[in-house]
Parts: structure tokens; C-alpha cells; sequence
């Protein structure tokens, strides 16, 4: 079977915009986040050698999670007026390569792509996820690993795949225990608020102990440090609303499974009206002499 390539949009974007300098176009149009964002692309692709790529970007927030919870991401701060204005572009670009854009209104793009995932690796296809959301650990499997870009802090290290076995040596649990993992210790991106004082270690010790959230609380006048006893069994409601809140929604609208070719000309065109000449010269051979690439 084939390997696919699902791509976290707008963590890609946010990566373009701040790995990038302040390009414009001649009249004060910003450009750098586009430049990152296609070469990121072309990169990504020429590395893994997919049948095909999708992205997976959001459009508006996720309604069901808000329903449970109203400040569901509610600390985020406003996306940069810059980058904002460049979204559009990203879009018509990444369809012009022949890359598939996914997105449903007040539908988290994150359980799409989880979706999507999850329905390609059951197809018997390999897929890997790119993306730096913990999230994403829930669904690897012997088919879905994911494609974690090099850290801010430390960019030496570069791009690293991660498969089961990683998910353990980074979380200490399995990926079938993230999302209580992550009910536990909260997930600050998300403005979930974990359980106060249980960090990664705790959390993980108790999931290797009594295997899912459901079997801490069951044991919770067991638990170590004894201070945590009561405050389990008192929060183990607020606990279970953040299960619901980090566990993916994997029975989402999937695309069909099937490559798009490139509109080359609406690519250069693109391009072209965006003054992005190094990127042009570039995609002039790549569509042109592919067998250089």
C-alpha cells in the first residue's frame, strides 16, 4: 500500500511565519510565512515520497468541544495580523501544488486529520502525521507515525519520527493512555486544566499502574502521593470532561484516497502576483525538470 502524508496546517503556518524573516511584496504585502510554507512543502514531500498529501487547516472553532467546555482554547492569543493575511494565499497555494486542503466549518481540523488517519492506516496505507501537537500521539500505531519538526529550542535536531515505541520513551505511556495522560496533566495550548500538582511522572506512574483514568479514580484512595487521594475522587468529574475534551472524534468525513495533480500554471501564476521570485525559479524547474528533485 501507499504513504500518505497529513499535514497539521496551520502548525505548519505558525512554523513558516516565525522560521521565516519579514519578506513583503513591493507594496507592503507580507510574503515570508509563504515562502517557508512552500518550501516547507516541497521539502517535506521530497523526503517522505508520498502518493499524495493532504492539509488539514481550521475553520472556525470546534463546536462540540466548546459545548463542554466555553474556554476551550480561550487563551490563545490572536494569530498575527501578518500571518493572517497570508492564510488565504497558503490555501490557493497548497491546492495549485496539487496538495488536497481539508477544512468543515466548527469542525477541529485536528480530529479530521485524526479521522483521516485512522481510516487510511485501516485501508492498509502508512501514514505520517506533521504536526508538533502531543495530541497527534493518541492514533500512532503500527501504520500512522508522526513527523515532529525540530524544536524552537534546540533546531539541531532536526526533524524526528515518532512510532509507538517513541510515544513510550517521550510520555512514559502508550498512545492508547495520551488522551487520559493528558486529562491528567492538562494541556495548557488547549486551556485544559489538569489536575493541580500532577506532572508528566505522576501521571504516568499511575497510568502504568491502574491503566486508563477510569482505573485511577476507581483507586484513588491507593494513590501516591496520599494528598492526591481526595482531590481525584472530588475532580473525577472535571477529570472525565477532560477525557472527552483531549480524546479525538475518529468518525469524521474522510476524502477519497486518490492523488491531484498539480496546476502548474495557477501555481506560477500565484507566485508570480506575489513577487515570491526565488520560490518561482524554483517551481519553474521543479514542475519542469522534476527529475532534478
Amino acid at each position: 500500500m501507499a504513504k500518505w502524508l497529513l499535514v497539521d496546517g496551520f502548525n505548519l503556518a505558525f512554523r513558516a511565519f516565525y522560521g521565516m524573516p519579514e519578506l513583503t511584496r513591493t507594496d507592503g504585502f507580507p510574503t515570508g510565512a509563504l515562502h517557508g510554507w512552500v518550501k516547507s512543502l516541497w521539502r517535506l514531500n521530497d523526503d517522505e515520497k508520498p502518493v499524495a498529501t493532504l492539509v488539514f487547516f481550521d475553520l472556525g472553532g470546534s463546536q462540540d468541544r466548546l459545548a463542554l467546555h466555553p474556554e476551550y482554547k480561550a487563551q490563545r492569543e490572536e494569530t498575527p495580523d501578518a500571518l493572517v493575511q497570508q492564510i488565504p494565499y497558503i490555501k490557493l497555494l497548497t491546492r495549485a501544488m496539487g496538495l488536497v486542503g481539508v477544512e468543515i466549518d466548527g469542525v477541529e481540523s485536528d480530529d479530521l486529520l485524526a479521522s483521516q488517519a485512522m481510516a487510511l492506516a485501516q485501508a492498509g496505507h502508512e501514514v505520517v502525521v506533521v504536526s508538533a501537537d502531543k495530541d497527534f500521539a493518541q492514533i500512532v500505531n503500527e501504520r500512522i507515525k508522526i513527523l515532529l519538526p525540530p524544536p524552537t529550542a534546540n533546531p539541531r535536531l532536526g526533524w524526528r519520527l515518532l512510532d509507538a515505541a517513541g510515544v513510550v520513551e517521550k510520555f512514559g505511556v502508550g498512545p492508547h493512555q495520551i488522551a487520559d495522560y493528558l486529562a491528567l496533566v492538562g494541556d495548557s495550548a488547549d486551556n485544559i486544566p489538569g489536575l493541580a500538582g500532577v506532572g508528566p511522572k505522576t501521571a504516568a506512574k499511575w497510568l502504568q499502574e491502574h491503566g486508563s483514568l477510569e482505573g485511577v479514580i476507581a483507586n484513588a484512595t491507593t494513590l501516591k502521593p496520599d494528598r492526591f487521594q481526595e482531590r481525584v475522587t472530588v475532580e473525577a468529574e472535571r477529570l472525565r470532561l477532560n477525557r472527552q475534551l483531549t480524546t479525538f472524534n475518529l468518525a469524521l468525513p474522510t476524502v477519497a484516497a486518490e492523488s491531484t495533480a498539480p496546476q502548474v500554471g495557477e501555481l506560477l501564476r500565484l507566485l508570480e502576483e506575489l513577487e515570491m521570485k526565488s520560490t518561482l525559479a524554483e517551481a519553474r524547474k521543479r514542475y519542469t525538470q522534476p527529475e532534478l528533485f
